[in-house]
């Protein structure tokens, strides 16, 4: 054989990769800061950690050796309690990048086309890509709010999804009620991806019903601190979920992400007790940062901010930072040139962001 590599599918070739966060054991490396003592603003994870309850849950669980259940029963009768919509509605998903990857393989072929507000989160294209669709990016207004009219503009009858973050990653702001319920309308599949929906306390799951083509993503990785262990959910028509839960991997959530699910679950009012001290900082840094000469904060509804840096020097600024030991996330949109990403982290972690930043701008 001459270059095992003719075999794979041309388009996977050269594939383009998705642009994930930077591990601290990585940066460590590179500028010599311990990882305890860096602040890491940049993936947008609970910096309180997962409910007390799950280390114990899962180092009594005894059944590791055991397959989980395919049928999702436990899993799917909780999360049912959880989002109140009724279980054959849910399928569980490691992460929401495996469900995204399943809406993608369920109504998604070679030619086909997404819609995706630009900028947003990375996984929808990525997923796309690998399904040979086309990707409509439909710019964002000035305020990073939809462009509803454009949307419906360029969609056609080869559009099959329409993804919409609620709030949008990485600026932070909601749609409104009355933008998806607009493209609802829309003979395509609307997805609204509610991963910070504790943070901002809208939804629309309660839409299921009276629209057989929407579907609502969650993740347990952001208010529920179990980023590590992959918990993602959708709620969707029955009759779609039954044709996912045919297609998923029989075994996709594994026994201790399900133990993890269901300590949390039992523990939620601690859990909810700690989305409030996080808006508490988000509107603090929010105001903090309006008093920087040359930083302009963007309003968000979700565990992290956007921020405007004085122009032509946000990357400088982004690496300052990270040479300080301070991770935020920076963007190649040509709309977010200057732009960073910081999650919203316990008070100390604000405070040490702030006194970075305000040295830095001192010093460019």
């Amino acid at each position: 054989m001459k270059n095992v590599k003719d075999l794979v599918l041309d388009h996977l070739r050269s594939p383009k990769p998705y642009d994930a966060i930077r591990t601290v054991e990585t940066l460590a490396a590179e500028t010599g800061i311990p990882p305890s003592e860096m602040i890491r603003l940049n993936g947008n994870e609970n910096s309180y950690g997962p409910s007390p309850k799950v280390g114990p849950a899962l180092g009594t669980f005894d059944q590791y050796n055991r397959y989980p259940d395919p049928q999702q029963t436990e899993l799917r009768d909780a999360l049912s309690n959880y989002t109140g919509a009724h279980r054959d509605s849910i399928v569980a998903g490691n992460g929401s990048d495996e469900l995204i990857d399943l809406i993608i393989r369920l109504f998604v072929g070679k030619g086909d086309k997404i819609i995706e507000p630009s900028p947003t989160f990375g996984m929808y294209g990525f997923s796309a890509r690998l399904a040979q669709a086309e990707i409509i990016k439909v710019p964002r207004n000035a305020n990073f709010d939809l462009d509803i009219a454009q949307i419906k503009q360029v969609w056609d009858k080869q559009t099959k999804v329409i993804f919409i973050a609620h709030p949008n990653n990485p600026t932070g702001n909601p749609a409104t009620r009355e933008q998806i319920i607009e493209l609802l309308h829309l003979n395509s599949i609307i997805v609204v991806d509610e991963a910070y929906h504790e943070y901002c306390g809208q939804t629309c799951i309660d839409l299921i019903n009276r629209y057989p083509n929407l579907i609502v993503l969650r993740t347990f990785s952001k208010w529920a601190g179990l980023a590590g262990l992959r918990i993602g959910l959708g709620v969707m028509n029955p009759e779609i979920a039954q044709l996912m839960m045919t297609i998923k991997p029989p075994y996709n959530m594994n026994r201790a992400a399900e133990e993890a699910l269901k300590a949390s679950l039992e523990d939620k009012d601690l859990l909810i007790s700690r989305i409030a001290p996080v808006i508490e900082q988000r509107e603090r840094l929010f105001q903090l940062m309006r008093e920087l000469p040359g930083v302009t904060p963007i309003p968000s509804a979700a565990n992290f901010m956007m921020l405007r840096l004085p122009q032509g020097k946000g990357l400088d600024i982004f690496h300052k930072l990270a040479a300080r030991g301070i991770l935020t996330r920076c963007y190649d949109y040509p709309e977010m040139k200057d732009c960073i990403r910081v999650s919203i982290g316990q008070q100390w972690e604000v405070d040490g962001f702030t006194k970075a930043l305000t040295e830095i701008l001192d010093q460019v």
